[in-house]
């Protein structure tokens, strides 16, 4: 199967976590998570301050109407919280290839394993059912901690993209590519399967 357009409506089911989809049905929840830590002082990625989350929503939802991506909520299993946001985006059916991005999640769970299960979903959908040829992940050269939680999911840096694009600020940035191949996937698969394992009761 390649990825079908126009884009389908998908929940992912995991262990710890469900990916459903964004709708402005959780603004309450995505407001409440990205206050937990106030992510949105993180300078070198851009989040949506609560005021600011029905805006995300929208365009984000917005790019999902091109085809382009298909965001995600992320909420936690055990008690229904929601953790945050993900997305399937830069989508391209003709290699086919999709980057996992614009993921946040409520300070409070980092750690949890709760990540390396949303991960885990994607990779398998991405891989699995669509038969990608590749998954990317891009992040801000100077996001160490971001580019530290892509290498340990198995990915391989491919290199520094020198003035990319703009960040949030308007400040031209250097951005960290990295990669996993079809090739890669049951190792990368074995590996997430047991971070996952390490937080079940």
């Amino acid at each position: 199967m390649s990825i079908p357009l126009p884009l389908p409506t998908l929940t992912l089911h995991g262990r710890l976590v469900d990916l459903v989809p964004l709708s402005h049905d959780l603004l309450a929840g995505l407001q409440d998570a990205v206050a937990d830590g106030e992510l949105w002082s993180t300078w070198y990625t851009p989040i949506p301050r609560p005021e600011d989350m029905a805006e995300e929503i929208d365009r984000r939802l917005a790019l999902r109407e091109e085809g382009t991506m298909l965001p995600f909520t992320t909420i936690r299993r055990a008690d229904g919280l929601v953790l945050g946001m993900t997305t399937f985006m830069n989508i391209d059916p003709t290699v086919p290839r999709v980057e996992i991005g614009s993921t946040w999640n409520r300070a409070s769970v980092h750690g949890t394993g709760t990540n390396p299960d949303s991960k885990a979903l994607l990779f398998a959908h991405a891989f699995e059912q669509w038969e990608v040829e590749a998954v990317r992940f891009r992040t801000h050269r100077a996001n160490q901690q971001s580019r530290a939680a892509i290498e340990r999911l198995g990915a391989e840096l491919e290199g520094i993209l020198r003035a990319d694009s703009r960040d949030g600020f308007g400040i031209v940035r250097d951005t960290a590519q990295f990669s996993v191949l079809a090739r890669d996937w049951p190792m990368v698969r074995a590996t997430l399967e047991h971070r996952v394992r390490r937080h079940l009761g």
